[in-house]
Protein backbone atom coordinates (compact mmCIF):
# COMPACT_ATOMS: atom_id res chain seq x y z
CA UNK A 1 0.00 0.00 0.00
CA UNK A 2 1.32 3.73 -0.73
CA UNK A 3 1.13 5.26 2.56
CA UNK A 4 -1.32 8.44 3.01
CA UNK A 5 -3.27 7.17 -0.04
CA UNK A 6 -5.81 4.59 -1.14
CA UNK A 7 -3.92 2.98 -3.85
CA UNK A 8 -1.88 0.06 -4.36
CA UNK A 9 0.18 -0.99 -7.14
CA UNK A 10 -1.20 -4.53 -8.55
CA UNK A 11 1.12 -7.24 -7.91
CA UNK A 12 1.47 -8.56 -11.59
CA UNK A 13 1.20 -7.35 -14.55
CA UNK A 14 -0.92 -10.22 -15.42
CA UNK A 15 -3.54 -9.52 -12.51
CA UNK A 16 -4.09 -5.65 -14.52
CA UNK A 17 -4.16 -7.83 -17.57
CA UNK A 18 -7.34 -9.43 -16.12
CA UNK A 19 -8.80 -6.04 -14.45
CA UNK A 20 -8.61 -4.40 -17.53
CA UNK A 21 -10.72 -7.93 -19.69
CA UNK A 22 -13.53 -7.37 -17.23
CA UNK A 23 -14.52 -3.87 -18.04
CA UNK A 24 -15.49 -1.97 -21.35
CA UNK A 25 -12.28 -2.28 -23.89
CA UNK A 26 -11.80 1.01 -25.39
CA UNK A 27 -10.96 0.77 -28.90
CA UNK A 28 -7.60 2.18 -30.13
CA UNK A 29 -7.61 5.69 -31.27
CA UNK A 30 -6.70 4.74 -35.03
CA UNK A 31 -9.52 2.39 -34.96
CA UNK A 32 -12.02 4.52 -34.14
CA UNK A 33 -14.54 5.83 -37.56
CA UNK A 34 -15.90 9.55 -38.04
CA UNK A 35 -18.67 11.21 -40.49
CA UNK A 36 -19.27 13.94 -40.55
CA UNK A 37 -21.29 13.82 -44.11
CA UNK A 38 -25.46 14.37 -43.32
CA UNK A 39 -28.17 14.23 -45.57
CA UNK A 40 -28.49 16.88 -48.07
CA UNK A 41 -24.89 17.89 -48.56
CA UNK A 42 -24.70 19.72 -45.15
CA UNK A 43 -21.18 18.41 -43.42
CA UNK A 44 -21.45 17.58 -40.30
CA UNK A 45 -22.19 20.17 -37.31
CA UNK A 46 -24.53 23.29 -38.04
CA UNK A 47 -21.33 25.63 -37.55
CA UNK A 48 -23.85 27.75 -34.81
CA UNK A 49 -22.84 25.23 -32.26
CA UNK A 50 -19.44 26.20 -32.83
CA UNK A 51 -18.63 27.51 -29.25
CA UNK A 52 -20.30 24.92 -27.16
CA UNK A 53 -17.43 22.01 -29.07
CA UNK A 54 -14.89 24.77 -28.48
CA UNK A 55 -15.65 25.22 -25.01
CA UNK A 56 -14.95 21.40 -24.47
CA UNK A 57 -12.09 21.70 -26.62
CA UNK A 58 -11.05 24.24 -23.75
CA UNK A 59 -12.14 22.46 -20.89
CA UNK A 60 -9.57 19.62 -21.01
CA UNK A 61 -6.78 21.18 -19.16
CA UNK A 62 -9.00 21.85 -15.98
CA UNK A 63 -10.01 17.78 -16.70
CA UNK A 64 -6.85 16.46 -16.63
CA UNK A 65 -5.34 18.75 -13.71
CA UNK A 66 -8.59 17.41 -11.54
CA UNK A 67 -7.82 13.91 -12.60
CA UNK A 68 -4.25 13.68 -12.10
CA UNK A 69 -5.05 15.96 -8.38
CA UNK A 70 -2.66 14.38 -5.65
CA UNK A 71 -1.68 11.01 -7.53
CA UNK A 72 1.79 9.82 -6.20
CA UNK A 73 4.76 9.30 -8.32
CA UNK A 74 4.05 5.86 -8.37
CA UNK A 75 0.86 5.82 -10.05
CA UNK A 76 1.48 8.42 -12.12
CA UNK A 77 4.79 6.55 -13.58
CA UNK A 78 2.86 3.15 -13.67
CA UNK A 79 3.23 1.59 -17.26
CA UNK A 80 0.48 -0.82 -17.43
CA UNK A 81 1.40 -3.83 -19.58
CA UNK A 82 4.46 -1.32 -20.55
CA UNK A 83 1.88 0.80 -21.91
CA UNK A 84 1.87 4.44 -21.75
CA UNK A 85 1.45 5.77 -18.29
CA UNK A 86 -0.39 8.50 -17.12
CA UNK A 87 2.59 10.99 -17.63
CA UNK A 88 2.96 9.56 -20.41
CA UNK A 89 -0.40 10.47 -21.98
CA UNK A 90 -0.50 13.79 -20.30
CA UNK A 91 2.74 14.25 -22.14
CA UNK A 92 1.23 12.95 -25.88
CA UNK A 93 -1.31 15.83 -25.08
CA UNK A 94 1.31 18.37 -25.19
CA UNK A 95 2.74 16.82 -28.27
CA UNK A 96 -0.14 16.61 -30.01
CA UNK A 97 -0.94 20.61 -29.83
CA UNK A 98 2.18 21.62 -32.16
CA UNK A 99 0.37 19.51 -34.98
CA UNK A 100 -3.23 21.43 -33.79
CA UNK A 101 -1.55 24.71 -34.81
CA UNK A 102 -0.40 23.39 -37.86
CA UNK A 103 -3.49 22.18 -39.14
CA UNK A 104 -5.41 25.43 -37.91
CA UNK A 105 -2.62 27.04 -40.32
CA UNK A 106 -3.10 24.52 -43.13
CA UNK A 107 -7.13 25.38 -42.61
CA UNK A 108 -6.67 29.30 -42.67
CA UNK A 109 -4.52 28.33 -45.66
CA UNK A 110 -6.85 26.38 -47.55
CA UNK A 111 -4.52 23.56 -48.07
CA UNK A 112 -6.16 20.58 -49.70
CA UNK A 113 -4.82 18.19 -47.32
CA UNK A 114 -4.10 18.65 -43.20
CA UNK A 115 -0.40 18.52 -42.19
CA UNK A 116 0.32 14.46 -41.17
CA UNK A 117 0.47 13.22 -37.76
CA UNK A 118 3.48 10.90 -36.43
CA UNK A 119 1.58 7.63 -36.44
CA UNK A 120 4.46 5.89 -34.90
CA UNK A 121 4.28 8.57 -32.25
CA UNK A 122 8.06 8.48 -32.03
CA UNK A 123 7.96 12.29 -29.99
CA UNK A 124 6.24 10.85 -27.26
CA UNK A 125 8.30 7.14 -27.22
CA UNK A 126 11.52 9.24 -26.66
CA UNK A 127 10.53 12.41 -24.36
CA UNK A 128 10.83 10.27 -21.10
CA UNK A 129 8.04 12.26 -19.80
CA UNK A 130 8.35 10.09 -16.68
CA UNK A 131 11.31 11.96 -15.34
CA UNK A 132 9.69 15.25 -15.56
CA UNK A 133 7.21 16.68 -12.91
CA UNK A 134 3.34 16.68 -13.57
CA UNK A 135 2.64 19.73 -12.56
CA UNK A 136 5.16 21.18 -15.24
CA UNK A 137 3.49 18.83 -17.73
CA UNK A 138 -0.11 20.30 -17.00
CA UNK A 139 1.04 23.69 -17.17
CA UNK A 140 2.49 23.51 -20.78
CA UNK A 141 -0.64 21.56 -21.30
CA UNK A 142 -2.73 24.14 -20.28
CA UNK A 143 -0.60 26.81 -21.82
CA UNK A 144 -0.53 25.22 -25.32
CA UNK A 145 -4.17 24.70 -25.28
CA UNK A 146 -5.22 28.90 -24.22
CA UNK A 147 -2.81 29.49 -27.61
CA UNK A 148 -5.34 27.18 -29.39
CA UNK A 149 -8.08 28.34 -27.98
CA UNK A 150 -7.24 32.01 -28.26
CA UNK A 151 -7.18 31.52 -32.26
CA UNK A 152 -10.19 29.70 -32.99
CA UNK A 153 -12.74 32.01 -30.74
CA UNK A 154 -11.57 34.49 -33.38
CA UNK A 155 -12.97 32.39 -35.99
CA UNK A 156 -15.69 33.75 -37.96
CA UNK A 157 -18.61 31.16 -39.41
CA UNK A 158 -17.09 31.51 -42.59
CA UNK A 159 -13.24 30.68 -41.45
CA UNK A 160 -15.08 27.68 -39.10
CA UNK A 161 -16.66 26.29 -42.43
CA UNK A 162 -13.58 25.88 -44.34
CA UNK A 163 -13.09 22.54 -45.63
CA UNK A 164 -9.72 20.22 -45.76
CA UNK A 165 -9.06 16.73 -45.89
CA UNK A 166 -7.95 14.62 -42.63
CA UNK A 167 -5.01 12.37 -44.35
CA UNK A 168 -5.38 9.49 -42.39
CA UNK A 169 -8.81 8.94 -42.50
CA UNK A 170 -9.21 10.47 -45.79
CA UNK A 171 -11.92 12.17 -44.83
CA UNK A 172 -13.01 16.00 -45.58
CA UNK A 173 -13.77 17.77 -42.33
CA UNK A 174 -14.22 21.52 -41.53
CA UNK A 175 -12.90 23.24 -38.87
CA UNK A 176 -15.77 22.90 -36.53
CA UNK A 177 -15.43 18.90 -37.35
CA UNK A 178 -11.60 18.70 -36.66
CA UNK A 179 -12.20 20.83 -33.37
CA UNK A 180 -14.77 17.70 -32.67
CA UNK A 181 -12.35 15.45 -33.59
CA UNK A 182 -9.37 17.05 -31.19
CA UNK A 183 -11.78 16.89 -28.57
CA UNK A 184 -12.56 13.02 -28.88
CA UNK A 185 -8.72 12.43 -29.22
CA UNK A 186 -8.52 14.26 -25.54
CA UNK A 187 -11.15 11.93 -23.99
CA UNK A 188 -9.55 8.99 -25.42
CA UNK A 189 -6.60 9.29 -23.58
CA UNK A 190 -8.41 10.92 -19.97
CA UNK A 191 -10.07 7.60 -20.67
CA UNK A 192 -7.27 5.91 -20.86
CA UNK A 193 -5.64 7.63 -17.52
CA UNK A 194 -9.00 6.93 -15.91
CA UNK A 195 -9.01 2.89 -16.59
CA UNK A 196 -4.85 3.36 -14.98
CA UNK A 197 -6.33 5.00 -11.68
CA UNK A 198 -9.32 2.78 -11.38
CA UNK A 199 -7.51 -0.42 -11.89
CA UNK A 200 -4.89 0.74 -9.51
CA UNK A 201 -7.84 1.33 -6.60
CA UNK A 202 -7.72 -0.73 -3.56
Amino acid sequence: MIVGTSFKLVPTIENFHKQLLSMFKQLNWVERKFNFDLPAGQAGFPVEIFPSILERFRGTPARLEETTKNLPEKILTFKPEDKWSIKEHAGHLIDLEELGEKRLDDFLNRKEILSAADISNKKTHEADYNKKNINELLKEFRSAREHAVGRLEKLTKEQVAIVSIHPRLNQKMRVIDWVYFMSEHDDHHLTKIREIINNLKS
